[in-house]
């Protein structure tokens, strides 16, 4: 075996709600010859963690066939100077390897005394917002601007790994430690995009609401609401999803979600409808109290479809039932709208549930 460490200008130790200081943190991310540690090798762990003043890595590499077990055990007696293991799927892959190789080989293994943070698994929540292909670690990386100066995927490393046990050579030691020690960054490097994590947690402020104008095609106009937000985390990266009815952009401190207005005319659909008539030629329902005055001959028993009243207006969606009273547009419809009104927009609470709405419907 043999072990590498360095130094390095910068490591990323904030995670958010992460109570671990950055001595206590390490990050690390393991190379294998394939996914499955009954016929594959671990050859090659690399760690990022703080030592005083210092931001360093240290890599052990199995230079020889049978020097897998020295690598695990040299990581495995590394961590037990930190609190918590930070890795990018280690939860899928890294760890559960580890565990069956050391039963494989006999090792003492038990990672019970240090916590786990999977990075992969807390951004995986909110891919849509990334318009990613997939989030893998290094999609994620040029996503945020990373730029590595390796080459390599972790498969092609394979190839140079056994060339490297045949005819050991710098120009290929070079190759296998700064693909495991870029990967090691980058987890690091990618860390800010957790900054999202404020959408779920309600840690942002709106701090303006407003209604537009703009145009929406030849002589017509569309009117949208737009909600300004405080954010309680920075995102590195413009970031941005939406729906028929919502879009929401998150940048550095700043939020923003435009929300469609509907300004058409909408349905009230009263709830006891047996207790009203539906008039045809007016097409709405008046209760019964008052139509003693309408002719037998214009009036209908009402039902649940045409049980309404109509009203013009400023409305906004919702998937949920929250604000009342709720208009439709048609009687079977899940999408329900209420007004916006002047009461509305200058409540701070109304605004902050509405606002929670929106962006628990567009990340659910």
């Amino acid at each position: 075996m043999k072990e590498f460490t360095s130094t390095v200008e910068e490591i990323n130790f904030y995670i958010p709600d992460c109570t671990f200081r950055a001595e206590e943190m390490l990050f690390f991310d393991i190379e294998t010859t394939g996914f499955s540690p009954a016929s594959t090798t671990l050859y090659l762990i690399g760690c990022a963690y703080v030592k005083g003043h210092e931001c360093c890595v240290t890599q052990w590499l199995a230079d020889t066939a049978d020097s897998e077990g020295d690598v695990i055990r040299a990581f495995l007696n590394f961590t037990s100077g930190f609190k918590v293991l930070v890795h990018y799927n280690g939860s899928g892959f890294d760890i559960p390897y580890i565990i069956k190789k050391c039963r494989q080989l006999d090792i003492p293994c038990d990672f019970s005394g240090i916590q786990s943070l999977d990075i992969y698994k807390r951004l995986q929540q909110f891919k849509m917002l990334f318009k990613l292909e997939n989030i893998k670690q290094k999609t994620v990386e040029r996503f945020i601007g990373v730029k590595r100066e390796d080459k390599y995927s972790g498969g092609e490393l394979i190839k140079v790994y056994n060339e490297y046990l045949r005819d050991p050579s710098e120009e290929l030691l070079s190759l296998l430690l700064t693909h495991n020690r870029e990967d090691v960054l980058g987890i690091s490097a990618i860390t800010p995009l957790l900054g999202c994590e404020c959408l779920l947690k309600m840690r942002y402020i709106p701090t303006s609401i407003e209604l537009r104008v703009s145009p929406s095609g030849k002589d017509s106009m569309s009117k949208e609401v737009i909600i300004t937000l405080q954010l309680g985390e920075y995102i590195p990266v413009r970031v941005s999803y939406g729906n028929e009815y919502f879009y929401i952009t998150l940048f550095e401190g700043k939020g923003r979600i435009c929300v469609t207005a509907h300004t058409d005319e909408l349905k009230y659909f009263y709830p006891n409808y047996k207790d009203y008539y539906y008039l045809p030629e007016e097409d709405r329902s008046i209760h019964k109290s008052v139509a003693f005055y309408v002719d037998k001959n214009y009036r209908t028993q009402a039902k649940a479809a045409n049980c309404y009243s109509r009203k013009t207006g400023v409305f906004l969606p919702q998937y949920d039932e929250i604000f009342t009273p709720y208009f439709k547009i048609d009687y079977n419809d899940k999408i329900t709208f209420f007004e916006y009104t002047k009461e509305f927009r200058s409540n701070s609470e109304y605004i902050f549930l509405y606002t929670e709405h929106i962006i628990h419907t567009l990340l659910s």
